[in-house]
C-alpha cells in the first residue's frame, strides 16, 4: 500500500494538483498505513479496511481534531481508494460508504472596513520593511488573494499599465482581476526601493531574504504583525483580508456574480456566504425599503 501511495501521488503530481495537497495527502494516508502496520512498516492491501479508518477517524476524534481535518483526510482516502480500485491494488472501495463528518458552518471573519483602512495607511514610514508589507497586504485586499496566490505571483503576472493581474488559483486556474490605485502606488514604491522595476518576467514579486519567492509563513507573520491590533481576541490571517475584500464589495453594492469571479469561485454557492456577513448592506436595503424603517 505504500508503493501505491508513492504511484498515487505521482499521478497527481503530474495532473498539477498543488503541494499542499500532495503533502496533506501523503500525511492523512500515511497516518493510516502506520496505524495499520506500525510506522514504515509494509501494509499489506487486505488490510486497508473500513475498520482501519473508522480507527483513525475515533483516533482523530479523541485527539480533538476539527470536523474539518476529519473530512480532509476522508476526502484523501477515497481519492486514494479509487486509485487502488482502479490499478487492481484493492477490489472493493472501503472508504467509499463512509460517512462525510458533519462541519458547523462558520462565517468568514472580516476585518470592519474603517479600521482596515487606517491600518494599512498607518504603517510605520521609518520601518525598512514597510513598503514590502504594505504592497503585499494592499494587493491582497485590493484583488481577493488566497495566500498560495499572493507568494506564487510573478513579475510577467502583472500588467502596471493597465493595472490588471494574472492569477493562478486552485486546480492551476487562471483568472485576471483588476488591482486598485492603492496598492498599484504600493507596488510600485516597493519595486523602486527594492531595484525590481526591471526584473525578469519569471522572477517572484515579492521575495524575502537571499532574493527567494516569499513563504506563505513570513507572510502570515507580516498580517499578524500589521493587522493583529484590529482583530483582538481571534487570530488574524492573510485569507481575512480576502473575506474582508469580498464583504465590503458587497456592503458597497457590487454584485454577486462578478465577486464570484474575482474570487475565483466555481460555485456561485461558495460566494453566498458572504451575504450573511454583509449586515450594513442588509441594514442599508431595509432602511431604503421598509415603510416603518
Amino acid at each position: 500500500m505504500r508503493e501505491a501511495l508513492d504511484r498515487f501521488l505521482t499521478e497527481l503530481a503530474a495532473r498539477r494538483v498543488s503541494a499542499h495537497t500532495l503533502a496533506a495527502y501523503r500525511r492523512d494516508v500515511t497516518a493510516v498505513l502506520d496505524l495499520g502496520a506500525g510506522p514504515g512498516r509494509p501494509l499489506a492491501p487486505a488490510g486497508w479496511t473500513r475498520e482501519l479508518l473508522e480507527r483513525r477517524l475515533r483516533e482523530m476524534h479523541r485527539a480533538g481534531r476539527a470536523a474539518s481535518s476529519a473530512a480532509r483526510a476522508l476526502a484523501a482516502w477515497r481519492s486514494f481508494s479509487r486509485f487502488c480500485v482502479r490499478r487492481g491494488v484493492i477490489a472493493s472501495d472501503p472508504a467509499r460508504a463512509l460517512p462525510f463528518p458533519r462541519r458547523p458552518k462558520r462565517l468568514p471573519r472580516t476585518l470592519p472596513e474603517r479600521d482596515l483602512t487606517q491600518a494599512l495607511d498607518g504603517l510605520p514610514p521609518q520601518d525598512p520593511a514597510t513598503p514590502r508589507d504594505r504592497a503585499l497586504l494592499e494587493m491582497t485586499y485590493s484583488s481577493g488573494l488566497r495566500l498560495a496566490e499572493l507568494v506564487g505571483l510573478d513579475h510577467g503576472d502583472l500588467d502596471l499599465a493597465n493595472g490588471l493581474l494574472r492569477v493562478r488559483g486552485k486546480g492551476r486556474r487562471e483568472r485576471i482581476v483588476p488591482v486598485g490605485r492603492t496598492a498599484l502606488a504600493a507596488l510600485r514604491e516597493h519595486l523602486e526601493r527594492a531595484g525590481q522595476t526591471s526584473a525578469p518576467r519569471d522572477r517572484p514579486l515579492f521575495t524575502g531574504s537571499g532574493g527567494r519567492r516569499l513563504s506563505g509563513r513570513t507572510v502570515q507573520r507580516v498580517v499578524r504583525r500589521r493587522l493583529g491590533q484590529i482583530a483582538s481576541g481571534w487570530g488574524v490571517s492573510p485569507h481575512a483580508l480576502r473575506h474582508s475584500f469580498a464583504s465590503h464589495l458587497l456592503d458597497r453594492g457590487a454584485d454577486l456574480r462578478a465577486i464570484q469571479e474575482l474570487l475565483g469561485h466555481r460555485s456561485l454557492a461558495s460566494t453566498q456566504i458572504y451575504t450573511h456577513v454583509s449586515k450594513s448592506r442588509l441594514r442599508r436595503a431595509y432602511d431604503q425599503a421598509h415603510p416603518r424603517a
